[in-house]
């Protein structure tokens, strides 16, 4: 049984409020197992053996029923939340690199088209100060001055990259990480 995390977009933001025993009881009540919470911003540790495609598609149907609202849902595994720390290069120590909180790994529900990739990162190195990169089905994103005072928000991405993604600061996915790997 492999240790999964899913990160649930638009929790506890815009006023789909949840609490997280009651996300907690929602996926448990709906088969899920072994399933916690890091933070309260949809951040769900659980054990399944399932395909994580499927598993998407099955928290997103439960949120929905659940709390009556849409969100996505991206479940990666310890190893790929490991290189969305580690391939980030943005994050690091030295003065090239971002703070934990500027600092995000945006995880997308597919591989988005590299042209479209490079296309935003040109257009948006004439407007801002944040800095782009490409991973594996993550976009890397330092934010510099704050997510509030960027023009890259999730709607903008999602709408240039064609895909759905979701957003976690350094700060979060070490935490996130280190509760996988105590509970592994």
């Amino acid at each position: 049984m492999a240790r999964l995390v899913a990160f649930l977009g638009s929790i506890n933001v815009g006023g789909n409020r949840i609490k997280m025993v009651d996300l907690v009881a929602a996926l448990t009540g709906a088969g899920f197992r072994d399933v916690s919470t890091v933070a309260a911003s949809g951040n769900v540790i659980l054990t399944d053996e399932r395909d994580p495609a499927m598993l998407e598609i099955q928290l997103e149907s439960t949120v929905q029923q659940a709390f009556g609202f849409k969100s996505c849902a991206m479940v990666r595994t310890r190893d790929q939340i490991r290189a969305a720390i580690d391939t980030n290069p943005f994050h690091g120590t030295g003065p090239e690199h971002g703070s934990d909180k500027m600092v995000h790994s945006i995880f997308l529900s597919q591989q988005p088209d590299a042209v479209a990739v490079e296309a935003l990162i040109e257009e948006h190195a004439a407007k801002g100060s944040e800095r782009l990169a490409l991973g594996d089905r993550v976009l890397f994103l330092d934010y510099v001055h704050g997510v509030g005072v960027s023009d890259l928000s999730n709607k903008v991405l999602e709408r240039r990259l064609r895909c759905r993604g979701t957003a976690r600061n350094m700060t979060s996915l070490k935490r996130i990480l280190a509760k996988m790997e105590e509970t592994a």
